[in-house]
């Protein structure tokens, strides 16, 4: 399974799928033979520049079928000390709004899918929110961020999301 994306990136879909299948077969017969093949670039350097991508407006949220993020991370038990550290580190705290905004429109409160990062005003600015306390631990924001700017480290007590009853 390893390798049927970076072949389905390489070639496309039909021929990429069906080396992925080969090289699954191979596996699985000769273990030894075969190799994990990387991607060519890393996932946070294959950004589209928010210049070059066109806005997607979504429909909101039915409550039926389709939920708000909040209300989606209300379900996942996600719980985390009100007093604990943050456990989101940005290695550089000025990144967000002097490079990501005007570059990306800080893809960080796009790709998070718990809303924990936010762009927010503040009098004539705006400014970087982290709300720590809705993460769900996915570690997206360690993977995608394009400048490699934020840190997730585990927090403090091993609070976090408790998918038991999900």
């Amino acid at each position: 399974m390893r390798n049927v994306k970076p072949l389905w990136s390489r070639f496309g879909t039909v021929f990429g799928v069906m080396l992925g299948g080969i090289d699954m077969w191979l596996n699985t017969l000769f273990p030894s033979l075969t190799h994990t093949l990387k991607h060519k670039k890393a996932d946070y350097a294959s950004l589209t520049k928010a210049a070059n991508a066109t806005q997607i407006d979504y429909p909101k949220p039915d409550g039926v079928l389709t939920f708000d993020i909040l209300s989606s991370v209300f379900l996942s038990g996600t719980n985390h000390a009100e007093n604990q550290p943050v456990h989101l580190r940005l290695t550089d705290p000025s990144i967000p709004i002097a490079e990501n905004l005007p570059e990306y429109a800080e893809p960080a409160q796009r790709y998070c899918p718990a809303q924990v990062y936010e762009v927010v005003p503040d009098g004539e600015k705006v400014r970087f929110q982290i709300n720590a306390q809705n993460c769900v631990h996915c570690k997206t924001c360690d993977v995608k961020d394009p400048a490699q700017n934020i840190t997730w480290v585990p927090p403090e007590g091993g609070d976090g999301p408790n998918y038991a009853n999900m």
